[in-house]
């Protein structure tokens, strides 16, 4: 996995860093026993349950995995009150011949959620916005064409 930095707030990496110790402790041994179980059912060839298991069991220690290289490599952003848009600001943006406003948190991929209106600042749209202040423009391209939208506000 590559070295990148990872922008995460502190909530965010507080609930990795729980989820992280819930699969080394809780999980892991929930995993052991189900191996255990299905072991002692014998021909390990065609036991769904101890294929099931081991399945499981790879799946978790892949999320062990991620979540240890994002941890290692996050930066906690605390917003700072700016006029720009960065990391952790709200912003509200209109497009070009639309009444319609559009409210989002710009944040890191890790917690970028659509349907809680965070989009990440590496998205094309997120990363059109940075840096761009209250009453500018800006446009980025999509598969639909060229998107022109202006800044209403910056919090």
């Amino acid at each position: 996995m590559s070295e990148t930095e990872e922008y995460l707030s502190k909530e965010k990496f507080e609930e990795l860093n729980k989820e992280l110790d819930y699969l080394k402790t809780k999980r892991r041994k929930e995993i052991a026993e189900s191996l255990e179980y299905a072991r002692s059912l014998g021909d390990m060839k065609e036991n769904a349950e101890y294929q099931e298991a081991r399945e499981m069991q790879a799946a978790t220690e892949e999320r062990i995995q991620k979540l240890e290289s994002i941890l290692k490599s996050a930066k906690i952003v605390s917003h700072k009150k700016s006029d720009a848009v960065s990391l952790g600001s709200s912003v509200t943006i209109q497009k070009d011949g639309e009444k319609e406003k559009h409210e989002y948190t710009i944040v890191g991929s890790e917690e970028a959620d659509m349907h809680k209106r965070k989009i990440s600042h590496q998205s094309p749209l997120g990363e059109a916005m940075m840096g761009k202040k209250k009453g500018e423009t800006f446009s980025f391209e999509t598969p639909s064409g060229k998107m022109n939208y202006k800044v209403l506000s910056v919090e």
